[in-house]
């Protein structure tokens, strides 16, 4: 099953007083690429949040954004630091002695500092009981909007993955009318080259049937595209087997389509034939068709 690399989810719960919201979006990117913003106080769940993230994407750029409000009446009483309201107040006292600045901090501008106001069941020793609160509220609440998530990227991933099937079909559908020409191709060199010397000799001259078989076999290894043919051929199996496969299929997808636009560059380099040509044109369009939505896939 092929995923996409793009998809949104979202979900929230109460707890510890706090109505908690989850915000998941995912873009394309190279590598797996995890940015999560939330809480000061809560980046001490980073690793583990990433983790879980990680454990369910493997390509792509996640944004998660964590919020959290109050709920009602429920939420935790929230008091002075004083021990820091004393170390503005010292370091404000220092900078007036040491550099002569003038001025006085106000409430307001007290109140206004980080971690003035803390909350009263984080202080002191019970800090790290009342963070164990919320790792498994924070882990349930980001695994539902992945969950949400995945399902958006598996939707567009499915029509993706149709996509591309379909234009596998259409290269073998030009894949086998390269394969049938290719024989005609010689044949058709063998009868121009003997109107030609006809032409230019005007008859007169007999034909050296040993110099214009050597002037065949010649052209005929030069313009043999039999193994072109049969590597176009696997590597369209190998895509295939790819969006039939529950790993990351993208990079490998992007790999693969190098490969077969080498393959029609070379097969258009070696034959001159108008109908060959123009079949080759239309696989390098199918082709840049499939590049542009494996850059999609996860």
């Amino acid at each position: 099953m092929s995923f996409s690399m793009t998809g949104y989810g979202q979900s929230s719960l109460q707890s510890g007083g706090y109505k908690i919201t989850f915000e998941v979006k995912s873009v394309n990117n190279r590598y797996c690429e995890v940015v999560l913003r939330m809480p000061r106080d809560w980046s001490g769940y980073e690793d583990m949040l990433r983790r879980k993230v990680q454990s369910h994407i493997k390509r792509g750029r996640v944004d998660v954004t964590i919020n959290r409000e109050t709920a009602g009446d429920s939420a935790p009483v929230q008091g002075l630091n004083h021990a820091l309201v004393q170390s503005y107040l010292e370091g404000a006292e220092a900078l007036k002695k040491n550099y002569g600045l003038p001025g006085e901090l106000t409430v307001r501008d007290i109140l206004s500092m980080p971690g003035i106001m803390e909350i009263a069941e984080e202080s002191g020793s019970d800090a790290f009981a009342a963070a164990g609160d919320f790792k498994e509220a924070l882990a349930e609440g980001l695994e539902n909007s992945l969950q949400s998530l995945m399902e958006m990227r598996r939707r567009e991933g499915k029509f993706l993955a149709r996509d591309i099937a379909l234009r596998l079909d259409r290269l073998e559908e030009l894949h086998a009318e390269m394969l049938n020409l290719a024989p005609v191709v010689l044949h058709e060199y063998r009868d121009k080259l003997q109107q030609r010397l006809e032409v230019l000799t005007g008859g007169a001259l007999p034909l050296d049937e040993h110099r214009l078989g050597m002037e065949i076999a010649i052209f005929a290894d030069r313009s043999n595209i039999d193994e072109e043919l049969t590597r176009l051929f696997s590597h369209f199996g190998q895509c295939r087997a790819l969006l039939q496969s529950g790993e990351p299929s993208g990079r490998k997808l992007d790999f693969l389509v190098q490969e077969m636009n080498r393959e029609t560059n070379t097969i258009g380099s070696k034959c001159s034939h108008l109908a060959l040509a123009n079949l080759t044109l239309e696989m390098k369009g199918e082709l840049e068709k499939i590049r542009e939505q494996a850059a999609n896939l996860e």
